[in-house]
């Protein structure tokens, strides 16, 4: 047997003994909150810190958030985590995995609602809270302020409407009971 032969052998064997891997499991998360460079690098650093997770790539001024899993768990634990530090993004519809709907909020209108858990580092966050809610019908105010995680929000308005345009926004929010 020749050299060339037996090395192809020999890597034949091993291809066959070496595990096969899935490939991993692409996502991108559009229209998350990201309104300053402060945002942008506490998106990236909850997603470098999910197991299974790599080639984590934010874009600021796009709003989205790309990386890889090892396979959907993970890619469900990176949202999980993303959510806890109060961003949201839209994940294009995928099937495997997605924002859980844990905000509490019950159907039906009323005079005031406190979220929390929301990501708020800055004046931009609160502005852009703000602007989230603008459009909800029936908001009158709120009281958001720079670095606090909690706001009420007043008026006469639907409180899944006000959840849904704060999630929309890339706001991971709950309703405080």
């Amino acid at each position: 047997m020749t050299k060339f032969a037996a090395l192809g052998v020999a890597l034949g064997v091993l291809a066959l003994a070496a595990p096969v891997r899935a490939a991993d499991t692409k996502v991108e998360l559009k229209s998350v909150h990201m309104c300053c460079p402060g945002c942008a690098d506490a998106v990236e650093t909850a997603l470098k810190k999910v197991e299974g997770v790599s080639g984590v790539a934010v874009d600021q001024k796009a709003r989205t958030a790309r990386f890889a899993a090892t396979d959907a768990k993970a890619a469900q634990k990176a949202l999980d985590a993303l959510a806890a530090e109060g961003f949201h993004g839209d994940t294009g519809g995928a099937k495997d995995f997605a924002f859980k709907d844990d905000s509490g909020v019950k159907a039906g209108r009323v005079k005031a609602l406190t979220v929390t858990g929301f990501h708020n580092s800055c004046p931009g966050c609160v502005k852009s809270f703000r602007e989230a809610i603008k459009d909800v019908k029936g908001v009158t105010g709120d009281n958001a302020k720079s670095k606090v995680t909690t706001a009420e929000v007043t008026g006469e308005f639907d409180a899944t409407e006000l959840i849904n345009a704060l999630n929309k926004a890339g706001f991971h929010a709950k309703v405080k009971q």
